[in-house]
């Protein structure tokens, strides 16, 4: 490992604080309680997707200190922040009322078709189908469609925490291994498909049925476990508001369609995004309020992540690096938890002439991991975003997502290790 400079120590040093501080996000949501006159802080520091934008502006301002402003400027621009725009466009677009609308009643009356109780088949789908689904619309897209209909069904008042912390587990760790039927779906993999020469048929014959089983499974259980409870939540209210036209809907699933084609091209994707956004005014009376605020969250948090990770490549490569094939999946997918998957594999694209069971080997367990902590997949900040509010204090327990979310990714394991 080569000798790491000043300011790398520093950014590990503010990286691990980071970390600590994703942990404690309720610690100071009990500061604003204590301390009213301060309260707008600690309810800022209390929001855990401004951790990571919160510790980057620190390295940003020591890395100014130590080097000059220029220095600093110009290692933020050579970040590459296609990601975190990417999330923020697609959240608004997907989060729509039409889109919404008509995915839900599609899940509704597919549910309706299976012989058994509505409201654990519709869970179900929602565990099992939708995360699928990521494979074709995207990760964070099938995170967001996901999230905001069991956020109207399972997350309701009456739900358990128990319930509650299950079904999140279940969600993340979905909704990570759900998008590796294609090269394009999810962010891991989307980082080395070029490089290895990954195409779909690579995809679906090394990791699609894998994937397929484990989510089933995952889905399949938690609604076997927490099936009468379920059913005692009953169904979701009617939905209020003007009926929204087809082809209202058509326009909102022809943006949808270009963001998500456009997915590496931002000045493309940001430019569709204004004109929906212009679209959605026009037609306001189709619309609920848009998710601006938890979007914008949600990319702040995850360009904190690219910034504070930029700096971390000199002990996460040769960490990676000094293992063979068997323990790098493991490897990766305990470090997930501690950085976003992405970043691993990116570093792993970075070497040259290793062999393909150590690619796979790597790539399974990032998205093996996908699922244990907030930080550890793209997507995950956007569904924590959304469904918080459901939740004690409105945070989400770290701890508690890291118990509920082992039950599924060692089903996972099992998936990508024996079968």
């Amino acid at each position: 490992m080569p000798t790491p400079t000043t300011l790398q120590l520093l950014a590990a040093a503010l990286f691990a604080v980071a970390l600590v501080h994703t942990f404690a996000t309720g610690f100071f949501e009990r500061l604003a309680h204590r301390q009213p006159a301060h309260a707008g802080l600690w309810h800022l520091l209390g929001e855990v997707e401004v951790v990571f934008g919160f510790w980057a502006l620190v390295l940003v301002l020591v890395m100014a200190g130590l080097h000059g402003g220029g220095a600093a400027v110009q290692y933020l621009e050579s970040r590459n922040f296609t990601e975190p725009l990417f999330v923020f466009a697609i959240m608004v677009v997907a989060g729509t009322r039409p889109i919404l609308h008509y995915a839900a009643l599609g899940v509704r009356r597919l549910a309706q078709l299976i012989p058994l109780p509505t409201e654990p088949v519709l869970a179900f789908l929602l565990l099992a189908l939708v995360p699928l689904l990521g494979s074709f619309i995207t990760e964070p897209a099938a995170m967001t469609l996901a999230a905001l209909m069991l956020r109207d069904t399972v997350f309701t008042a009456g739900a358990s925490r128990r319930l509650r912390y299950a079904v999140l587990g279940v969600l993340f760790v979905n909704v990570s291994i759900g998008g590796t039927l294609t090269p394009y779906a999810a962010p891991p993999v989307l980082m080395v498909a070029g490089p290895w020469g990954w195409d779909l048929h690579f995809m679906l014959q090394t990791f699609g049925a894998k994937a397929a089983v484990a989510v089933v499974v995952n889905a399949l259980a938690v609604t076997l476990i927490f099936g009468r409870e379920i059913r005692s939540l009953g169904s979701a209210p009617a939905e209020v508001g003007e009926p929204i036209p087809l082809t209202v809907l058509a326009v909102h699933l022809l943006f949808l369609v270009g963001v998500v084609v456009f997915a590496h091209h931002p000045v493309v994707f940001i430019g569709l995004l204004l004109f929906f956004l212009g679209f959605t005014t026009a037609y306001a009376r189709y619309q609920q309020p848009l998710i601006l605020r938890e979007a914008l969250l949600v990319a702040f948090f995850l360009g904190g992540l690219v910034v504070l990770g930029g700096q971390q490549q000199w002990w996460l490569q040769p960490v990676l690096m000094q293992m063979d094939a068997t323990s790098v999946y493991y490897g990766a997918a305990a470090l997930t938890a501690i950085t976003d998957n992405a970043a691993l594999t990116y570093l792993g694209s970075l070497v040259q002439g290793l062999s393909d069971e150590f690619k796979v080997a790597l790539v399974a367990g990032a998205v093996t991991g996908g699922g244990l902590t907030v930080i550890a997949n793209a997507p995950n900040p956007a569904g924590a975003a959304i469904l918080r509010g459901r939740f004690e204090d409105g945070a989400i327990s770290p701890l508690g997502l890291l118990l509920a979310a082992l039950p599924p990714t060692l089903v996972a394991i099992a998936a990508f290790r024996l079968l």
